[in-house]
């Protein structure tokens, strides 16, 4: 499905930063950013991905931040009090 009919569907554009530990240096942490469409606030998807990743990949993960944000929203309307037109 493309990215406007799952916005439609109220999927949002969820970005996870992932800390985890490194395989052969378990004291140090390393970064992987994760961004897809998903739904909140159960986010599916990125649970299934946190699953893939704790049963297939060597490092632990240490700490998940989740934002999102929805795409396809109302407009800001916004009153002007004048209007001026540059030649």
């Amino acid at each position: 499905m493309n990215a406007v009919a799952l916005q439609l569907r109220d999927y949002r554009l969820t970005t996870a930063e992932i800390l985890y530990h490194m395989p052969d240096h378990p004291g140090l942490l390393q970064t992987f950013v994760w961004q897809e469409y998903d739904l909140a606030p159960k986010f599916p998807e990125l649970r299934r991905f946190l699953n893939f990743w704790s049963s297939n990949l060597e490092g632990k993960l240490h700490s998940v931040k989740v934002a999102n944000q929805k795409i396809i929203s109302a407009s800001d309307w916004m009153n002007t009090d004048c209007e001026l037109t540059l030649h």
